[in-house]
């Protein structure tokens, strides 16, 4: 089958590779509807990740079950799934209570599980899925064509931004900055706007971006950054800052840059993976401004997230601006590396 392969930075390739079969009874084989580029993916492309040998990558797929190991009872052949970006039995205690994230059994694509067997990246044909009672979510039905890009958001993103706002402790009535434009940070402003905020504002530069989040609810639009943009959060607060915020980077700046956008007493939801980034313990000793966040439990948000995305009431889809057929996987990067493009759907 084709998957891709970053063979070092900058250089992705799809190349051949072995089709996946069933390694253990408690697993499934999908073929892949739709995949995508991720912005953690460009840490391992732009070499900030270091790149030691040639890997697979991607960890965002809807698709179609193929075929299921002896011990999968609630996942059947044809049925329309969505995979979280990390595989889990959803029964160990930290899934119990609500971190799949964190599975005593669990693991991520595109590496060797327990046992030491590949486990597909996902942007390729085909994916091997382990624990696949625990991992997968079945649709009621194969879902119409247009629900595709929505369908494909849960798997990572949207489920991500729901995260940082969740964190966060957004709350109806609240006041709530958002740090960051991209697929996350957009996700973020429409989280923020279900779970009840007032006010959301989006820190965002990009015409392409600031349209999205308008879209998606946000009120007010900053382009400005560091200072400037800590001064323009504290004129639309009147001087008081940001109940909740949502750090959707993972950068010094960025975390920077939500601290300071908060009021005494908030939290900041951080989902964006760090890079350089540190927690100001005395400025959040000084200000009791807390910090929760990390990776998103995907797997514990379908059941709430699903179904506003199947009967309509939300449509996070709209971050992808571009299609391409997997062939083109080079070009996404390029796109998404150039910010071209807020985030790449590729169909094999």
């Amino acid at each position: 089958m084709d998957a891709t392969v970053l063979h070092a930075p900058g250089d992705i390739r799809l190349d051949q590779v072995p089709d996946p079969q069933i390694r253990q009874a408690t697993d499934a084989v999908v073929r892949v509807a739709a995949t995508c580029v991720c912005g953690s993916d460009l840490w391992p492309y732009r070499g900030i990740s270091k790149v030691t040998r040639p890997r697979r990558i991607g960890h965002e797929f809807i698709g179609v079950v193929e075929e299921v190991g002896t011990e999968v009872g609630t996942i059947r052949p044809g049925d329309f799934v969505i995979t979280p970006f990390l595989w889990s039995d959803n029964t160990c205690a930290h899934c119990a209570a609500g971190l799949q994230s964190a599975c005593a059994n669990g693991g991520g694509f595109g590496g060797p599980d327990r046992n030491g067997d590949l486990v597909d990246g996902c942007q390729g044909e085909y994916v091997r899925v382990p624990l696949a009672d625990g991992t997968l979510v079945a649709t009621p039905e194969q879902p119409d064509e247009a629900l595709l890009p929505s369908l494909l958001t849960l798997t990572d993103v949207m489920a991500t931004g729901w995260h940082a706002a969740v964190s966060a402790r957004v709350v109806p009535g609240s006041t709530v900055v958002v740090v960051g434009d991209g697929a996350v940070g957009l996700s973020g402003v429409l989280s923020a706007v279900l779970l009840g905020a007032d006010r959301v504002i989006a820190m965002s530069r990009h015409a392409d971006r600031q349209a999205v989040a308008r879209e998606f609810g946000a009120t007010d639009l900053i382009a400005e950054r560091g200072e400037e943009g800590v001064a323009r959060v504290m004129e639309l607060t009147e001087g008081v800052g940001a109940d909740a915020v949502l750090e959707c980077v993972g950068t010094k700046e960025s975390m920077e840059q939500a601290f300071a956008s908060a009021r005494p007493g908030a939290t900041v939801g951080f989902v964006g993976v760090p890079h350089g980034a540190e927690a100001p313990m005395g400025e959040m000793f000084r200000r009791n401004v807390g910090l929760a966040g990390g990776v998103a439990p995907v797997r514990g948000y379908l059941a709430d997230l699903l179904p506003r995305v199947l009967d309509g009431q939300i449509n996070p889809g709209r971050v992808f601006d571009s299609v391409r057929p997997l062939s083109e996987v080079a070009d996404a990067y390029r796109a998404m590396d150039e910010r071209t493009a807020i985030k790449v759907m590729l169909r094999p």
